[in-house]
């Protein structure tokens, strides 16, 4: 990124330690953004061949793709809780989709991300979803609603699956602009011109590509399901997993089976409305982008574009979030902004909970120890730099996994475990813990592990009927 001379004298004497951001009388502005379900199938990870998100992809040339960052929870309410408290789930007892950030009182005794800002003199406001509950009212001032959430939806369903009302997909409305997601793309446009002086922390929400997969049928057609092609899967890749991991990503959920999907020839289907809500979110993006650059912030404003979790689509025999898997706990993550390289990938384990700390140091705040993820600063000015850390994610107390640049270990509540090459095994079909030649591996990754699980906060979701439907299983 070019700068002027005051700028380049500062990035100076910030590298020899004599400065630090807190001395700058600018602090850069914050634009976060928000995609729910959003896997890895965005052009510039090339998670699927055809996948069309121009936006997402210049985004990502202006600052740091991470091609290896992780949810602490694959599941909407404690993944954006974790986010927020800056605290991992098992610290908190936030595990599945109840309760809410205050009713934990190790999480309500933390100073939440946006009201840290708000302490700091920032304009923090924000739309869309970014708390899973009523968090958006509690903590976001002047929060500008949810425009509708997941609606509207049609009288009646479009797909022939007869179960949950959300699981739904098809040609739907007529026009984008009736979309809850356009809305909130046209809110945060008109609040970029309403900021007066001083720095802003914007926060929108999409809830594409979260379902029902309703959109408009140009979206639908750039993706012709005769040519049509489907994620990668291996024939009896359960093979090699114990029956726990088998019931914990299975029973109690409220997705179509796999089976129900190929019986009912809904699998192309499924991937189109899919692509074409991730095409139809990045859209919105790029309107979102397109507004901030033609404003006079463009420049001075740290962007962070993330997903919440991620979203099977076939693979593993199974369908949506809610596994520690690759494709349920990866994410896409991308920072840019002032003092960060361009257009550079870096593939260090790096989790959603890097996120409060990080935006502190880039804004010049002071840190907060009680946090527990880590600044991402050095790797957005080396993204080669040393880092030392191990990204976790988990579904419920005991089912957890460690993430290196090498390897995903998993370990189980029933003392099963599972691990995979990142590098050679992109696709995790070959569980290697079994492997002699592994142990110190196995052993190097255990140690992060953590070394208590709070309790399991909440009653009634279907994560909290998954994980009891699993647990009664074991042995």
């Amino acid at each position: 990124m070019k700068r002027n001379l005051l700028a380049t004298a500062v990035a100076f004497l910030l590298l020899a330690g004599m400065v630090t951001f807190q001395a700058t009388a600018n602090p850069p502005n914050v634009l976060m953004i928000a995609v729910d379900d959003l896997n890895d199938w965005i052009g510039c990870m090339g998670g699927h061949p055809q996948v069309k998100t121009p936006n997402i992809d210049r985004l990502a040339r202006r600052g740091v793709l991470f091609t290896n960052a992780h949810c602490q929870s694959p599941v909407c309410n404690p993944s954006r809780a974790s986010l927020m408290c800056g605290l991992y789930p098992e610290t908190t007892g936030i595990y599945f989709l109840n309760p809410p950030v205050w009713e934990s009182d190790v999480a309500a005794k933390m100073e939440i991300l946006p009201q840290r800002f708000v302490r700091e003199g920032f304009q923090v406001t924000g739309v869309g979803k970014l708390f899973h509950s009523a968090g958006n009212r509690k903590y976001i001032p002047g929060w500008g609603g949810s425009m509708g959430g997941f609606g509207p939806l049609p009288k009646q369903k479009l797909s022939p699956f007869t179960g949950h009302k959300l699981w739904d997909w098809g040609a739907f409305p007529e026009r984008d602009e009736m979309l809850p997601d356009h809305k909130i793309a046209d809110w945060t446009i008109e609040k970029l011109k309403q900021f007066e002086e001083g720095p802003f922390f914007l926060m929108t929400g999409l809830y594409t590509p979260h379902v029902p997969q309703y959109t408009p049928q140009k979206w639908i057609d750039l993706y012709p399901e005769e040519t049509l092609q489907l994620p990668r899967v291996l024939k009896n890749d359960l093979k090699d997993l114990s029956q726990y991991a088998i019931d914990l990503t299975r029973k109690e959920h409220v997705a179509p089976t796999h089976e129900w999907v190929e019986a009912n020839n809904q699998w192309k289907p499924l991937v189109q409305t899919y692509l074409a809500c991730v095409s139809f979110a990045d859209y919105q993006v790029g309107r979102m982008l397109d507004a901030l650059d033609a404003s006079p912030r463009a420049d001075n404003t740290v962007i962070i574009f993330f997903s919440d979790h991620g979203f099977h689509l076939g693979e593993k025999e199974r369908w949506a979030k809610r596994s520690v898997w690759q494709d349920g706990a990866g994410v896409p993550m991308i920072i840019s902004g002032p003092g960060i390289v361009k257009g550079a990938v870096c593939d260090k384990p790096v989790q959603l909970l890097d996120i409060y700390p990080t935006l502190l140091d880039l804004t010049g705040l002071q840190p907060d120890p009680k946090l527990e993820g880590h600044s991402l600063k050095p790797l957005l000015e080396n993204p080669d730099a040393n880092w030392p850390h191990m990204a976790r994610a988990s579904f419920g107390p005991e089912n957890v996994a460690i993430i290196s640049e090498r390897y995903r270990y998993i370990r189980y509540a029933d003392g099963s475990e599972e691990l995979y090459d990142r590098k050679t095994d992109p696709h995790e079909w070959t569980n290697m813990a079994g492997n002699p030649e592994k142990k110190k591996v196995l052993e190097r990754h255990r140690a992060s592990l953590p070394e208590s699980y709070h309790p399991v906060l909440g009653k009634g979701s279907t994560g909290h009927k998954a994980f009891t439907a699993a647990e009664d299983g074991i042995d």
